[in-house]
């Protein structure tokens, strides 16, 4: 039976894949010891998702558990906009979109559209700036590259670490208790 992935393990992988790696290993210690600022901070701003309090007006869905047995992914989206059948994923700041950033966008797209939630636009908003940026809903292409993303999760192992290098690695939260 194929493992699922959690939703936000994707950005993580392509971020680079040991910092996906270090983050499942240190996941279960308290977060003061790794966690630099921009964390504490997106955590922090996450939490009024979490709790269902980022807005009282009932046409927003927040924090809802989502999943695809399509793609084998489970996970949790930020807001869904039930009258502009938008899906808001929200980040505290962003510089550039990342391509992990749109993956896992249309995660949550794939899970809410295979759950029966008509979804027309996909945004990302940064929460510093109040800047929303509109990603085109996945045609053939991205679907494509997006299952070649799972398929590469899903064959990586610890392993194919042994010879990796890389600039993020160097500059992420793990860093300092791994080098």
């Amino acid at each position: 039976m194929e493992q699922y992935i959690q939703i936000s393990k994707i950005n993580d992988f392509l971020y680079c894949p040991m910092s996906l790696y270090l983050h499942s290993i240190y996941e279960k210690f308290n977060t003061k010891i790794y966690h630099e600022t921009p964390q504490t901070v997106g955590k922090i701003r996450h939490e009024n998702i979490e709790t269902g309090t980022y807005s009282t007006a009932r046409r927003f869905i927040m924090g809802l558990e989502v999943s695809s047995e399509k793609y084998h992914i489970m996970g949790k989206i930020d807001v869904y906009d039930r009258e502009s059948k938008a899906l808001i994923e929200r980040k505290t700041r962003i510089k550039r979109i990342h391509d992990g950033y749109k993956c896992q966008l249309y995660a949550q797209y794939f899970c809410l559209k295979e759950m029966g939630y008509p979804v027309e636009k996909l945004f990302i908003h940064s929460l510093e700036d109040n800047k929303r940026y509109e990603v085109n809903v996945p045609g053939e292409y991205e679907e494509s590259k997006f299952q070649s993303i799972l398929d590469a999760m899903r064959s990586f192992t610890p392993q194919s670490l042994l010879d990796h290098s890389c600039s993020q690695c160097r500059g992420n939260i793990y860093s300092n208790l791994s080098w």
